[in-house]
């Protein structure tokens, strides 16, 4: 089992420790030998078993329920948790947050009706389409055109690289209105995937299979009530979304190198070099120590991020940047050392090291490449 003595951190409380420790047994029994050569038909059922396993409350919260929010640190914990276990389960579970997260913060009641009970209960699938051919991490970029027609909204152009594209239940949508010029002229909408005009124009593939797609909108007509929040208020939504997401991404690259480093220990305790185990080796000794050390620098930026959140901070862009920043780069760089410490195993198809080398690598580009994150650190830090 990976190093749990981080949950002694006071940036959690005792549900949260409760929460790793469920968690991490329920992964053990549940997320064994599961068949991903159909990657649709796996994240389905991946969706089901977390649903099953009362997961996806965390993901998908309706304050009118409970006067609940959503939980920084207990999204952190899950990820982590269930990228060392299974990356696909991972992207499963971070979906349903994403893709309902602006219903969740912005949705009015009859949204939150509508959708978040089908998200928590996994029979209704979300996807959070914000990217566009000509508009990755510049999202004021946004081309997608919704133009009002009286009690409707008619949406044309493209999303590209939709995560759950092609078997998603819902979209979050954003698209330009015109309220003004860049940033302020974008609005969200809610759209149900069997809208006419809506379509799964390709399926996209990646050296870590997930299901992503690239979507067309043709004369694809919604009611005005689709729209989430005011309209004008899309980026704000788009980026109040990333605000709560961004540091999860980080912990999912943190549950990778957990993975790795627990691996590469067991690997150079039982392998032997000249008469010796491997871990005799001082240059070993060396990588483990730098393993370990990226591994926790990375845990508390990404528990001091969600923290933050949690106290009530209104924006952690600064925070989530630096976690997501260092936690995946660094990630890339552990398990770059657990390939090489496994020799050719390490690379050896369908070994768990070769898995994690393939998923590592899209999360320094998704929700915010590096260097965009890198941006947004200099920007903050030069405006204080």
């Amino acid at each position: 089992m990976a190093d749990t003595s981080f949950l002694d951190w006071p940036f959690f409380e005792d549900r949260h420790r409760e929460l790793a420790v469920k968690l991490d047994q329920w992964a053990a029994s549940n997320l064994g030998g599961i068949d991903h050569s159909d990657v649709d038909d796996a994240c389905r059922d991946l969706v089901g078993r977390l649903a099953d396993g009362g997961w996806l409350k965390h993901a998908a919260i309706d304050p009118n329920d409970d006067g609940s929010k959503l939980d920084v640190r207990s999204l952190c914990l899950i990820r982590e948790t269930l990228a060392r276990y299974d990356g696909l389960a991972d992207f499963a579970f971070a979906m349903q947050g994403l893709g309902s997260g602006a219903i969740s913060l912005f949705g009015t009641e009859a949204h939150r009706g509508d959708w978040l009970s089908k998200v928590r209960s996994g029979t209704g699938i979300a996807a959070f389409a914000l990217t566009e051919p000509q508009s990755g991490s510049d999202v004021a970029n946004i081309a997608l055109d919704a133009q009002r027609d009286g009690d409707f909204f008619v949406l044309n152009g493209e999303k590209t690289w939709i995560s759950n594209g092609g078997i998603a239940d819902f979209y979050c949508v954003f698209a330009r209105t015109g309220e003004a010029p860049g940033a302020k002229g974008l609005s969200a909408f809610v759209i149900s995937a069997d809208t006419p005009g809506l379509e799964i124009a390709e399926r996209l593939h990646t050296i870590a299979p997930h299901p992503l797609a690239r979507l067309k909108f043709t004369d694809c007509r919604i009611p005005k009530d689709a729209l989430i929040g005011s309209g004008g208020d899309g980026f704000k939504i788009a980026m109040s979304v990333l605000d709560v997401f961004r540091s999860t991404v980080a912990a999912a690259a943190l549950g990778f190198a957990r993975r790795a480093l627990d691996e590469t220990i067991k690997r150079v305790q039982q392998r032997e070099l000249f008469g010796a185990p491997l871990f005799d080796l001082q240059m070993v000794q060396g990588h483990v120590a730098d393993m370990a050390l990226d591994i926790d620098a990375s845990a508390l930026l990404v528990y001091r991020a969600a923290w933050l959140k949690d106290s009530g901070a209104p924006r952690v862009s600064r925070e989530a940047a630096m976690a997501k920043l260092y936690a995946t780069d660094h990630a890339q760089t552990v398990i770059d050392k657990a390939v090489q410490i496994h020799g050719g195993d390490g690379v050896r198809s369908g070994h768990i090291i070769e898995l994690l080398y393939r998923e590592i690598r899209a999360l320094r580009i998704y929700e915010g490449a590096s260097d965009v994150q890198k941006i947004i650190i200099a920007r903050q830090t030069l405006a204080e």
